[in-house]
């Protein structure tokens, strides 16, 4: 098993530099998000939490999936393994469409392998980017099955959405951005399907002294299940937010990161991840998939076993939600924008 580590971070930032967008970055209205209860021995004059968003669902492809796949494809290049046949990947959402984009760019082939039930839209935006999309079967597993007997026969190179180095490096470099900009940031806070962006993130995260919050639906939870268990294990899932976060099993990648030190795990309901959506339209009319809102409703939800930043580590009940400490400044990854607008509530016009 490979462990991620952050030499691997700093390598993908030099190989993809220029060619992915710098992450922009908002800060929420003072006030907005509440703070722990303040410890009584705490001397230190009151000061409010600083809470930033970062912008990542306004990258290329709509999700931070860009920066993995070009890291993925720049570093076969550089190496010259890049073959004739071009790269594959089964996955019909952000991977898939980052996969496809990233391929364009060097000029190769991407073959993407989908169900045949994948919607419309999504094949049109892979052939959109040049995709070579072939429709496989009823379930993923069966396009997944595909894609391998593909790469095998023809010498294409697998990409996978997650649990790969180079796509969890290239997740990573988002974290270097945003420690740069942000001095003396605290606490990143990222939302957990597969690991690949969590694993990148909380290794330069660690580097830099910087604690993770891993934000889970309460039902598709296999970061948190396996952190439980020990070792990695298959979840079922069910969530609002599954289309991007409904990995059965997260890596090794990421279990081995949020084991260390200075990584807290957090399960919120779906309810708050709808509410924490719909807050994003209502008050800065930005749209983002629930994955990425997952990430917010762990400091939006009310307190239930909230751990702050004096907590251990990993509580032995699942926390609910997260509350920044006095001072606490604080960043939120929006990780991802490929979504319906349609299924936002409109306000009323005045």
């Amino acid at each position: 098993m490979h462990q991620l580590r952050y030499g691997d971070i700093k390598a993908a930032t030099d190989r993809i530099a220029g060619h992915v967008r710098p992450v922009t970055l908002t800060r929420v209205d003072p006030g907005a998000i509440r703070t722990a209860h303040r410890d009584p021995l705490d001397d230190r004059p009151e000061q409010p939490c600083e809470v930033w968003l970062a912008m990542e669902f306004m990258q290329h492809t709509g999700s931070f999936k860009a920066r993995g796949a070009q890291n993925f494809i720049e570093a076969h290049r550089d190496a010259g393994t890049l073959p004739e046949a071009g790269v594959t990947i089964a996955s019909g959402g952000n991977a898939g469409l980052a996969c496809a984009w990233a391929a364009q760019k060097q000029g190769i082939t991407a073959t993407v392998f989908l169900p045949e039930t994948a919607p419309a839209v999504k094949v049109a935006k892979l052939r959109g980017y040049g995709a070579d999309v072939r429709l496989v079967g009823a379930e993923y597993a069966e396009a997944l099955a595909a894609c391998e007997e593909f790469a095998a026969a023809t010498g294409a190179l697998a990409s996978h959405a997650y649990d790969h180095p180079l796509i969890a490096a290239g997740a990573g470099t988002l974290l270097e951005e945003i420690h740069q900009q942000i001095p003396g940031l605290d606490t990143v806070v990222v939302a957990v399907g597969g690991g690949g962006l969590f694993a990148g993130v909380t290794t330069a995260a660690q580097h830099h002294g910087i604690r993770t919050i891993a934000v889970e639906p309460e039902n598709c939870r296999a970061l948190n299940a396996a952190l439980e268990a020990g070792r990695l294990i298959d979840v079922t899932v069910d969530s609002i937010a599954a289309d991007s976060l409904g990995a059965r099993r997260t890596s090794a990648m990421a279990l081995h990161a949020a084991q260390q030190d200075g990584v807290h795990s957090v399960l919120v309901p779906d309810n708050e991840i709808v509410r924490a959506r719909q807050a994003l339209w209502d008050h800065r009319r930005v749209a983002v998939e629930h994955g990425a809102a997952t990430a917010l409703a762990a400091l939006t939800s009310p307190d239930q076993h909230a751990p702050n930043r004096d907590l251990p580590t990993r509580p032995a009940t699942p926390s609910r939600s997260y509350r920044p400490g006095n001072g606490e400044k604080v960043c939120v990854v929006l990780c991802g924008a490929n979504t319906a607008v349609n299924t936002l509530v409109k306000q009323p016009e005045n």
